[in-house]
């Protein structure tokens, strides 16, 4: 949740980190700071809020240094102070460090590190580690960080540096990402380092992992030092695909991207006169793939819905019995698995810690494992036994808009990739890839009812509470359109399946509690126009989203939205266009901050 930045090179170090800080900060933050070193040492500069606010105090300073660290903080040990902003520091001013992740025995270490004398000023778990390397520093500043991490339990994306051993950054990673870039001229090496791939797409596209327990020593003019030699790779990241241009914020800009990322994840996998898929990325595992009985979908959040969705798909089509499970909870339960079960786990970011421990849980147990995933060279990509990249491009806003859409795609991909080796038809398989090929036009027509999904926006912004109902595939997409009104607008919304509201939810529908139903013209409709009409029984107001020429529901709802007629399989991928743009639409209503909701991060990398 928190991110990382350095540099070491000849260049001055300070613009650069602000860069890459402020690059990485769609991920939500709450304070900021730097330690640049100068001729006389480190100067550390730290703020409360926006980047913005350490600018200012940047502004009142001269810091040319060639070398220093950076991070944007998101609270989850101690209160949003400035003192509790990295860079933090151990009692001697010698070392100083920042950190993703979270350090989970941090209060048994400080209470052995404060009986020996040493002094903390800030509530962080982050500060220990400062002062277990000063326990351990004697002139060599890696020798310190090795002996210190060997006692540390958790998940970090460490950069460390220090005084009284200049020039040089020591950077370590567990279960945490941290990338450094690598550029050369005329025979200079200038490394950059960060948590995101964003942050390094304007500077080099020659990028190194650090893999689980791995140190990495950078010295100036001098070159990298790793546990183990690295294959770099190469990011297909371009800088300018993670700004804005026109648009307001990020999330509309990534709403109004969303044919392109079907497109994009369709590109190239199509056999359209065969009727089948070609997944590349899973080509290696073929021979597993066949033999595979049961599956299991994994993600959190959003991902977690496409999931749900992806189950639904692969069970009517695929035939193979799949359960969908969250992240979070999935490896506190009690699982028998054998040779014939298959993992797939869904993440944007390719760094959910929930989603990464529940993959290391299946390893563990020696279970064949997919992965799904936005990011080239993420944590998930690298561990998983094979995987398709969704190719969405950046996606910068909090609130998961674009990815999702990916997600359904990719899954939509993998059914009738799974569907051909097993029962489907030639036939069944020609009509879903030839209605798949549709779909990007179909949601480019969607986006061009975004005035009229305005003006409701505008309408039902008065309200407090929402009630979001679907059924079958279209039940996730309830739950999923609930999430982003709740992520972007703060309005309290929940979701159920529409045969559930009679079980409980009713006794809260009134003429000040609307509904939004997922209705198109499936093998549902008819179950649907039964739930909403218990809603209108009981004053409630009604939103559908519907199959474009349905005249009939208009007799039972008060608004509707249409929606292009399409396969039932794929209508999610369409039903949910029209709730990012109402989510989206009623949050700028409400002047919120729409890109970095308050409490929430990007990518949650700790657990």
């Amino acid at each position: 949740m928190c991110r990382v930045a350095g540099y070491i090179g000849k260049k001055e170090a300070l613009p650069i980190i602000l860069d890459e800080l402020r690059r990485q900060s769609y991920g939500g933050y709450d304070s900021s700071g730097v330690a640049i070193y100068e001729d006389d040492g480190f100067k550390v500069v730290k703020s409360e809020g926006k980047l913005e606010n350490l600018e200012k105090k940047l502004e009142k300073l001269t810091l040319k240094g060639n070398f220093g660290i950076g991070h944007i903080r998101w609270a989850s040990h101690g209160r949003v102070t400035e003192i509790n902003a990295h860079p933090h520091s151990d009692c001697e001013g010698n070392i100083y460090l920042v950190h993703n992740g979270i350090i989970e025995n941090y209060a048994e270490l400080k209470a052995k590190l404060i009986k020996r004398g040493h002094q903390f000023t800030s509530d962080t778990d982050t500060e220990v580690v400062c002062h277990l390397i000063e326990e351990y520093f004697q002139g060599n500043l890696e020798e310190a960080v090795r002996k210190a991490l060997r006692e540390v339990k958790g998940a970090y994306a460490f950069l460390i540096v220090s005084q009284k051993d200049p020039r040089k950054i020591i950077s370590a990673s567990l279960s945490s990402p941290l990338l450094i870039g690598i550029s050369e001229h005329k025979g200079e090496r200038e490394y950059f380092l960060a948590s995101d791939p964003l942050a390094l797409s304007p500077y080099t596209q020659k990028v190194i992992n650090l893999e689980e327990r791995e140190i990495a020593i950078i010295k100036e003019n001098s070159d990298l030092t790793i546990v183990k030699e690295k294959v770099p790779f190469f990011l297909e990241i371009k800088a300018k695909e993670a700004e804005k241009g026109d648009y307001p914020h990020f999330m509309i800009k990534e709403i109004m991207e969303e044919p392109r990322a079907i497109e994009r994840a369709i590109q190239g996998r199509l056999i359209p006169e065969e009727g089948r898929v070609k997944l590349g990325g899973i080509e290696r595992v073929s021979d597993s793939l066949r033999k595979i009985e049961r599956i299991i979908l994994i993600g959190c959040g959003t991902a977690n819905y496409a999931c749900r969705i992806g189950k639904y798909m692969i069970e009517e089509y695929g035939r193979i019995v799949t359960e969908a499970e969250t992240g979070s909870e999935f490896r506190y339960r009690q699982h028998k698995f054998n040779e014939n079960t298959l993992a797939i786990f869904v993440s944007q970011s390719g760094e959910t810690a929930d989603t990464l421990a529940s993959l290391r849980e299946m390893k563990r147990k020696q279970v064949l494992t997919l992965g799904i995933t936005n990011m080239v060279g993420s944590t998930q990509a690298r561990e998983t036994d094979a995987g398709i990249y969704l190719r969405s491009g950046p996606e910068i806003a909090v609130a998961s808009t674009k990815a999702f859409i990916g997600q359904l795609t990719v899954l939509a991909l993998l059914t009738v990739y799974f569907g051909r080796e097993r029962e489907m038809s030639l036939v069944i398989g020609k009509r879903i890839i030839n209605e798949i090929i549709k779909l990007p036009s179909l949601a480019e027509k969607i986006l061009s009812s975004a005035s009229y999904i305005e003006k409701l926006a505008k309408k039902y912004s008065q309200y407090k509470n929402f009630f979001f109902i679907g059924r079958k595939y279209n039940y996730p997409i309830a739950l999923e359109g609930a999430l982003k009104l709740k992520e972007v607008s703060y309005l309290h919304a929940e979701a159920f399946p529409g045969g559930e509201l009679k079980h409980g939810p009713l006794a809260l529908i009134d003429e000040n509690f609307p509904t939004v139903a997922i209705c198109p013209s499936d093998s549902v409709y008819e179950k649907m126009l039964s739930n909403i009409q218990e809603v209108k029984a009981r004053e409630g107001r009604v939103l559908a989203i519907a199959t474009e020429n349905n005249e009939e529901i208009k007799q039972f709802v008060d608004d509707v939205i249409y929606i292009p007629k399409t396969l039932e399989m794929l209508t999610p991928i369409l039903s949910v266009i029209p709730l990012h743009l109402f989510a989206y639409y009623i949050a700028k209503e409400l002047k919120r901050e729409i890109d970095k909701p308050k409490n929430l991060a990007k990518s949650c990398t700790v657990e």
